[in-house]
């Protein structure tokens, strides 16, 4: 009976586990951050764990320290986006899961209190990337005007690529449609009016720039995740290839020819 408790209990923390990889993943984490929190937590629990991370799903082997009893899980991950709360919320808690001694239930517990924090309001995000986009648009030496163009562009741009998110469009394909729209937007005022200059254009699209994916291969491959490194500079070429064709689309239907 205690060794059927015991298995049920390794099944359970194993899938937990896999949840809190799958989170970490889909939420912007590089596989060694991973790799770090699933081991602290299991070895907390005095398991061990082997683990096998690809960019599409995770695999997961535990054991328990007198090695009688084994689980063995695999689970498919969900596109990978940008999280930091998720993150850094599963990195606190992990530490206070050691610090503390939860059971497996109080870790579900704290675990499901993350997922229901509320996600800051769209019109605030909208907000806060179109003034980014502003501000980089002031560092690369751009006037006033040009600021309000490229606060313009960068917020309908994101507005477009979250409304084609939601209708289940390729990625790629929502990326090029944000480029573009953004791109169209800063165009034309840089066209014909002389008073907006090219740095509007020029930081309408920074938004869309992947920085995370890009970090997160580099991280990934010094670290000797090559296969995962590789799989996510490959994602982030993409996604700079479809920023690029929306940008220059864009600027050939306003006759804007950048040299």
């Amino acid at each position: 009976m205690a060794e059927k408790e015991n298995g049920q209990e390794l099944k359970e923390l194993a899938q937990t586990l896999l949840q809190i990889g799958a989170l970490l993943m889909s939420s912007g984490a590089n596989s060694q951050r991973i790799r770090k929190t699933l081991h602290r937590i299991a070895g907390e629990f005095q398991c061990h764990i082997d683990l096998l991370i690809t960019h599409r799903a995770l695999m997961l082997n535990i054991s328990d320290a007198q090695k009688q009893h084994f689980y063995s899980a695999i689970k498919r991950t969900e596109p990978v986006g940008v999280n930091f709360k998720i993150v850094s919320g599963i990195s606190r808690m992990s530490w206070r899961l050691v610090q503390e001694h939860w059971s497996i239930a109080q870790l579900k517990k704290e675990l499901d209190g993350l997922l229901s924090l509320t996600h800051y309001p769209r019109i605030v995000i909208l907000l806060m990337v179109g003034l980014a986009g502003a501000s980089f648009c002031r560092l690369f030496g751009g006037e006033w005007l040009d600021m309000v163009v490229t606060f313009s562009a960068t917020f309908i741009g994101l507005v477009v690529r979250q409304e084609v998110t939601k209708r289940s469009f390729n990625p790629y394909l929502c990326i090029f449609f944000a480029a573009f729209t953004s791109s169209l937007i800063a165009g034309f005022p840089v066209v014909y009016f002389d008073v907006i200059h090219e740095q509007a254009l020029f930081s309408a699209v920074l938004y869309l720039i992947p920085g995370v994916p890009l970090i997160n291969s580099f991280s990934d491959l010094i670290h000797g995740e090559t296969m995962t490194g590789i799989v996510r500079s490959v994602n982030g070429l993409l996604i700079a290839f479809s920023i690029a064709l929306g940008f220059m689309l864009a600027t050939k239907i306003c006759e804007l020819y950048l040299i």
